[in-house]
């Protein structure tokens, strides 16, 4: 998949630099360890349909 979109985002100054040069010791772009971390937060929240439709069939009968 390319890469098209873009995202800016503030931080503090000191965050910024420790990142940078933590990235920079393990030889590893910053954009490619910001892309991972979103992958592996949108996996770990995203629903399924099935969950989604359970829990709202779930809330339903309760009510």
């Amino acid at each position: 998949m390319g890469k098209t979109a873009a995202l800016r985002i503030r931080i503090e100054p000191e965050l910024h630099k420790k990142f940078l040069d933590t990235c920079k010791a393990q030889d590893v772009p910053a954009s490619q360890v910001l892309r991972e971390f979103m992958k592996q937060y949108v996996a770990a929240h995203q629903q399924t349909p099935q969950l989604d439709f359970f829990q709202q069939t779930r809330q339903t009968s309760v009510d």
